[in-house]
């Protein structure tokens, strides 16, 4: 089937007791039980719900995974991917992540003797010679907020030649541009909050696996930790999917314009987009990927002139997050990368006066004014 095919029916069948076309919301803590060892399939909510498994089975659809496993935020499917690692093991890090995912890293996981080199990812054969011995490779790409591009098929080697697993955080691009397992990455991460539910009205996480032994541990660890998406988050991602080609081929053609348009303005010091076809990872990203994104972020020189811009805009709704239909815009330094230190962050180049705006489906001419309403403040 077609990737939007896949999007509106795969894992969905109608129900089977009314006909309903829509999955229902099996909001239920338990199964009656026939007998001892008498079910269909269903015991106990934690373990299996049938709104859930749908979600489950279209994800890994469209992933191309062989399972898919749903948690209740992306950060708990990333410390569930994370279990995969043991004590005196090491992973290599994309030096450019998501400040929650440092932070996780950082912060809780090296208390337990796993030890977190973040190594700059995008140039594969450097990041060979640099990386040492790991047994986990995790990369973003492009990358939050920098938009660093990772050549994902020629990380998959560099990992295959340790023996080592390398998980892909595809939040960003989402399965509709991008499919990490079928270019060599053994596990795919997502925020579903971000563009796989596309409304901001979900919090969720998944991990679709490639191999047969990863998806049995992660269903595993989903179960014995407990961290699941509910029916009703499970059910509003679902309709998230069947709009997901939809949506980010607006997306798309939005993220194009805005990004010219940013790149147009005096008062805009610099403009990070793979897009570009002076973007360092331009060619690569071409290759691995169907489009760009929507994902664009700006230097504004300075905190001051960030502030004065945000405070101005009426559209564009300042806050956490992104993927929404609606354009979301932030600012990395105070939110979604505050968990680094200061001179992590200049180390790496998140500026104060770095914008990130994930351009939503709104009409860009409107998005254009706005931007504008806030540059009239510099």
């Amino acid at each position: 089937m077609g990737f939007a095919t896949d999007c509106i029916h795969a894992g969905q069948e109608p129900d089977p007791s009314t006909g309903a076309i829509i999955t229902p919301i099996y909001q239920t803590s338990t199964y009656v039980q026939q007998g001892i060892g008498l079910h269909k399939g269903y015991e106990y909510a934690r373990t299996q719900n049938p709104t859930r498994r749908a979600l489950e089975k279209n994800l890994a659809a469209l992933e191309g995974g062989i399972d898919a496993y749903c948690y209740a935020s992306g950060m708990a499917a990333t410390n569930a991917v994370l279990t995969l690692v043991k004590q005196g093991q090491r992973v290599a890090v994309s030096d450019n992540v998501y400040g929650g995912t440092h932070r996780l890293f950082t912060k809780i996981l090296a208390n337990y003797g796993v030890e977190f080199a973040f190594i700059d990812a995008s140039d594969a054969a450097a990041f060979d010679k640099a990386a040492g011995d790991f047994q986990l490779l995790w990369i973003e790409t492009p990358t939050n907020p920098l938009m660093k591009v990772c050549d994902i098929a020629a990380l998959a080697a560099v990992a295959k030649k340790r023996n080592a697993i390398l998980v892909v955080d595809n939040t960003f691009m989402s399965p509709a541009l991008q499919q990490p397992l079928a270019l060599g990455a053994d596990i795919v991460v997502h925020s579903t909050t971000k563009f796989l539910n596309g409304h901001s009205d979900s919090v969720g996480g998944v991990a679709v696996a490639r191999h047969e032994a990863h998806a049995k541990w992660l269903q595993f660890v989903q179960n014995a930790a407990g961290a699941i998406l509910s029916p009703m988050d499970s059910s509003l991602v679902l309709r998230g999917t069947k709009t997901l080609a939809l949506r980010m081929e607006r997306h798309e053609l939005n993220g194009r314009r805005i990004a010219a348009f940013l790149r147009a303005n005096k008062a805009v010091k610099k403009v990070f987009w793979p897009g570009f076809e002076d973007h360092p990872g331009h060619e690569i990203q071409k290759r691995q990927a169907k489009g760009f994104g929507s994902m664009i972020s700006f230097d504004l020189g300075s905190r001051e002139a960030a502030d004065r811009f945000l405070r101005k805009l009426k559209l564009c709704s300042l806050g956490e997050s992104l993927g929404g239909i609606e354009t979301l815009i932030s600012h990395p330094a105070t939110m979604t990368h505050a968990g680094y230190t200061q001179p992590e962050r200049d180390a790496l180049g998140i500026g104060d006066g770095l914008v990130r705006i994930s351009v939503g489906c709104e009409d860009v001419a409107d998005l254009e004014a706005d931007l504008n309403n806030g540059f009239a403040a510099l």
